[in-house]
């Protein structure tokens, strides 16, 4: 889709947005960014392939910042891209084995993107909770689980090449809660840098596979990188000024309406 004068300006104002966005609330820029861009118009497969290289950029510079600070679990990371690194391949490698033409796979890519969302919006409003939960030790299920965190960390990899690939969104909040339940001892500014160093080569990697089933549109992508590195700055530096319990309610709202919209419609 070629980008006129108008819509460049369009495209760049988004991306400040959405760079705002994250830089106020921390949440990943794909939960919002590819949303906004089938708002805008553009086929599932373009937004999503688009988003997914826009956020291997976007997080690049803060897992660069936490490696250098040491906040980084290479072991664990590693661990979680063993499993969702082959996945994102493999699921790339099936949308262009399966389907001859991208429309086939749309409605597909668009019900991931929905199921995603929910499970997004759920982990931010049930965040705190989850957290409590798993630093009182607990039994059973999640006690096995943890017992045997390597094994799940690389399943739960699996699963989240798939959706990050079909969808864009996971990487971060999804990412971040599978962290939690399987690593309760970790500090959570290592658990933060921990999974955007795994999140950026997850993205990167997935991106790239799109790149190559042609769904990624590199004008528009610059474009909505030109608004948003400046915006995430600002947003960063601005983010404490606002209460968190205002801001929270309505980023969850807005996640689960969106979900609920792709997932069902």
């Amino acid at each position: 889709m070629p980008i006129l004068q108008p819509e460049l300006l369009l495209y760049i104002s988004a991306g400040a947005l959405v760079g705002f966005a994250v830089g106020l609330t921390g949440v990943g820029g794909g939960s919002l960014m590819t949303p906004l861009l089938l708002l805008f118009g553009f086929p599932p497969q373009v937004a999503i392939g688009t988003d997914l290289l826009y956020a291997a950029v976007t997080k690049s510079s803060g897992m660069v910042m936490h490696a250098r600070r040491r906040n980084v679990d290479w072991t664990i990371m590693k661990r979680m891209a063993a499993g969702s690194i082959p996945a994102a391949l493999l699921t790339a490698a099936a949308l262009w084995l399966l389907a001859s033409d991208a429309d086939d796979y749309a409605p597909l890519l668009t019900t991931a993107l929905g199921i995603t969302l929910i499970v997004t919006a759920l982990v931010l409003l049930f965040k705190h909770r989850l957290q409590a939960i798993v630093n009182h030790r607990p039994s059973g299920l999640l006690g096995s689980a943890q017992h045997r965190a390597g094994v799940w960390t690389v399943a739960m990899g699996i699963l989240l090449g798939v959706f990050v690939t079909l969808s864009s969104v996971g990487a971060g909040a999804i990412g971040t809660a599978v962290l939690l339940i399987l690593y309760p001892a970790l500090a959570p500014i290592r658990v933060v840098g921990t999974d955007l160093a795994h999140a950026v080569p997850l993205t990167l990697i997935a991106g790239l596979g799109h790149l190559a089933l042609g769904h990624v549109d590199l004008r528009l992508l610059a474009a909505l990188l030109m608004g948003s590195l400046p915006a995430i700055y600002i947003g960063t530096h601005v983010g404490h000024r606002v209460p968190n319990h205002i801001m929270h309610p309505v980023l969850v709202t807005v996640l689960l309406a969106l979900g609920i919209k792709y997932a069902v419609f």
